[in-house]
Order: structure tokens, then sequence, then C-alpha cells
């Protein structure tokens, strides 16, 4: 038998979840579809996924995972997240393999972005 690889499907929370659509739409060309008040769907050509209405956020502060999202433009990638509201929570910093900084966005989960470049 072979096996399945299946794309994950990841849901994150949001303190405000218009807030969190308009960032990344802005910052990474996302579409969202609305189920309800307190649940957007996102898809970009790579990811699948959601983000839901909550009080508390993931961040690696507290333990959580940390999605990382792949970039070929870090410096401008990181201009449009500070531009677009996130805060740079790690700066640009090298490590094997390429290099990426974290933020938070204005939904209060913290994310990455890197570049192998």
């Amino acid at each position: 038998m072979t096996p399945s690889i299946l794309a994950p499907y990841l849901e994150l929370p949001s303190r405000d979840l218009a807030a969190t659509k308009r960032f990344f739409h802005a910052v990474f060309g996302w579409q969202f579809t609305d189920y309800g008040d307190a649940y957007t769907a996102f898809d970009s050509n790579y990811n699948l996924g959601g983000f839901y209405l909550a009080d508390k956020v993931s961040h690696t502060s507290s333990g959580a995972c940390l999605i990382v999202l792949y970039s070929k433009h870090l410096e401008s990638t990181r201009q449009k997240v500070i531009d677009s509201g996130g805060l740079i929570s790690v700066d640009i910093f090298t490590f094997p393999g390429g290099r990426r900084f974290q933020f938070t966005e204005p939904g209060g989960s913290e994310l990455a972005v890197w570049t192998d470049q």
C-alpha cells in the first residue's frame, strides 16, 4: 500500500479576525471565506487553513508551534509585515539553510518567514 501524502490544514487563533484577514491579504495575497462570525478559512496557493476567534493566541513564548512561511524576498516581506500592522518579534537572522524572522500578526498569533536565499 502506498502511503498518502496529505497537505496540512492549519487553524490558528485570532483575537481580531477582520484585522487578521486584512493583514494576510495585504502581505501574502491570501483569500478568505467566512463561516459565521467566529471562523474564516484561507486559501493561499500553497496552504489551506483557517483562523478562529479566540482570547488566547499562538505564540512561541507559551510553547506554541511556530508556523513558518516561505518568501523569496525576505526583506521586502518583512517590510510588508511592518507596513500592514505586524510586529517583528525576532528580527532577521541566519541559520543553517537560510535566513528568517518572526512576527506577530494583528490578531495576536506569531508566525515566521524564511528564505533559502
